[in-house]
């Protein structure tokens, strides 16, 4: 039985490509897919989906492995296991506000994906802020006068930048991370254990 792999869609899945090609797999079928969500190679099963999807489709044993950021392990803590981090998909996790403008003494109005993040970062400062959940562009929030703040996932800092807000606190760092379903560990260690092997390997060189 293949094992089935839920990738990422988007950049962790090109970046994943990229990774998995260094470690002789082919990846041709992969990169001329065109929009299917549902890929067979000769070794794999391959599902394309959303970050928060994939932990989905790995917990409920849909899929044997996950790729996936750790950001989304954090905010949503899928029961799945968490392996190992791989080398890619590094990013920080940062409080951001619009620059030059004061931060204000009264209770603090804080957009983000990351709502659970947000509510432990804050509550570690021992602050309490209204937090707002936006599924878009969160820098929006700021300069439409929403919140006073973001919490988001930042890479290079240029988004920010390009929308007039500065970062006032990094606190987290993530990377890309490969996780299995608890059940598909045991009952195909035989087949996973190669490929998992084969990623520790990729890891450490």
């Amino acid at each position: 039985m293949k094992p089935c792999i839920a990738l990422t869609k988007g950049r962790l899945e090109k970046q994943f490509l990229e990774y998995f090609q260094s470690l002789s797999y082919d990846i041709e079928p992969l990169k001329n897919k065109g929009r299917k969500l549902r890929v067979e190679t000769d070794d794999f099963l391959f599902v394309f989906a959303k970050g928060v999807d994939v932990t989905t489709y790995v917990e409920h044993g849909i899929a044997d492995l996950g790729i996936v950021g750790e950001d989304i392990l954090a905010e949503f803590q899928p029961d799945v296991y968490s392996l190992f981090p791989l080398p890619f998909g590094q990013c920080r996790m940062a409080l951001a506000v619009e620059d030059g403008k004061e931060w204000p003494n009264r209770k603090r109005r804080i957009a983000s994906k990351y709502t659970n993040i947000t509510k432990e970062f804050f509550r570690q400062k021992g602050e309490s802020v209204d937090i707002f959940k936006l599924e878009g562009s969160v820098e929006l929030a700021p300069i439409l006068g929403l919140a006073d703040g973001i919490v988001d996932i930042v890479e290079t800092g240029t988004t920010l930048k390009e929308n007039g807000l500065v970062v006032k606190e990094e606190f987290m760092q993530f990377s890309a991370r490969i996780i299995a379903n608890r059940s598909s560990l045991k009952i195909k260690r035989d087949v996973l254990a190669p490929v998992i092997q084969s990623f520790q390997k990729g890891v450490s060189v």
